[in-house]
């Protein structure tokens, strides 16, 4: 089935006819978020959002994101049935979430915080590790930063910095101490010893 887009006006056109897209915006990591305002038949949400999903599987995007008001509860069961799961609910929405990408999925758990780790990486000739990040927003700018990653619930702090920086360098290192805590954005960030120089890893 061939399908084309008409930007303009947000159509879709397959061998049924046109088919008009769910409107979403993009997130800083690659995802789409759709915020349904305006009352909506089922049977007319379904198609929509079928179509939608085929879309942003061709484009490349990794989760999508369904704010649906309390008014619009009777598109739950639909999106449900679609592949969507509950992710967090407030007292006028639901928000429901779908990982269409490869797997794992990278979908963050519900919580009233997050614990996210940087890791300072030194050798004995004091070089400093930096990477670039494959995704989110700094994706292709250019920018070398720290090895940085999200605690999972229930991990040690400490094994979390070591796993993160094995997970984005392939470096095993040993964790030293916490050099600084900013509680307002929940970052932690840490100092951990390479085994293996980052001149080694650049040889590579």
């Amino acid at each position: 089935m061939s399908l084309s887009i008409d930007s303009s006006s947000q159509v879709l056109e397959n061998g049924y006819g046109h088919v008009e897209l769910l409107s979403g915006c993009n997130d800083e990591h690659e995802g789409v978020i759709v915020n349904m305002e305006k009352p909506m038949d089922s049977k007319v949400f379904l198609t929509a959002l079928r179509a939608s999903l085929s879309l942003w599987r061709k484009q490349g995007k990794r989760g999508v994101w369904i704010k649906l008001p309390i008014g619009l509860a009777n598109l739950i069961e639909t999106a449900v049935k679609e592949g969507f799961c509950y992710h967090h609910a407030e007292p006028d929405y639901l928000m429901l979430v779908q990982w269409i990408s490869e797997p794992p999925s990278t979908i963050p758990a519900n919580a009233t915080h997050r614990v996210v780790i940087g890791a300072i990486v030194m050798n004995d000739k004091r070089e400093l590790l930096v990477v670039q990040e494959k995704s989110g927003k700094l994706k292709g700018t250019g920018i070398w930063k720290i090895p940085t990653g999200q605690v999972d619930p229930g991990e040690d702090i400490f094994k979390a910095a070591v796993r993160e920086v094995k997970e984005e360098t392939n470096i095993d290192t040993e964790f030293l101490e916490i050099l600084g805590f900013r509680y307002n954005i929940s970052d932690i960030f840490t100092y951990t010893e390479p085994q293996i120089s980052l001149l080694s890893i650049i040889d590579r």
